[in-house]
């Protein structure tokens, strides 16, 4: 190496940075992403269970009703609300707007808080319709 690539700084990572709501819920959206291919496999699954027969359906849906697949249902709801608000969130930028560092980080914790909200409102409206 010579001494010009030496004394040239090296690039921060995220052990250098202190996390702030936006960069958190940027992870976040690739990580729900992410995420959504998996629970596309479970619609896909549950979809084909139905096409299958009534036996292989009951035994999906009763797989589904148990606790650990509520558990997941419930966190691929939560990752399905967050993903499309963090979406809504980017469109925002997009179009020019929201980039003040107060707005941003607003929208950011917004964005948290309404998929919580979203999801336990879809859940309990499931509930009650049942």
């Amino acid at each position: 190496m010579t001494d010009v690539t030496r004394s040239r700084p090296l690039s921060p990572h995220l052990q250098i940075y202190k996390p702030i709501p936006t960069m958190v819920m940027s992870i976040m959206h690739r990580i729900t992403g992410g995420a959504l291919y998996f629970g596309t496999v479970l619609v896909v699954w549950w979809l084909i269970a139905a096409a299958s027969g009534a036996a292989y359906y009951d035994w999906v849906n009763w797989l589904f009703g148990t606790l650990i697949g509520k558990i997941v249902l419930f966190g691929y709801t939560w990752v399905l609300m967050h993903h499309m608000l963090g979406g809504i969130r980017h469109l925002v930028w997009d179009l020019g707007y929201g980039y003040e560092k107060h707005f941003a980080t607003k929208m950011a914790k917004a964005t948290l808080i309404g998929s919580v909200t979203l999801t336990l409102v879809i859940w309990i409206i499931g509930f009650l319709a049942r």
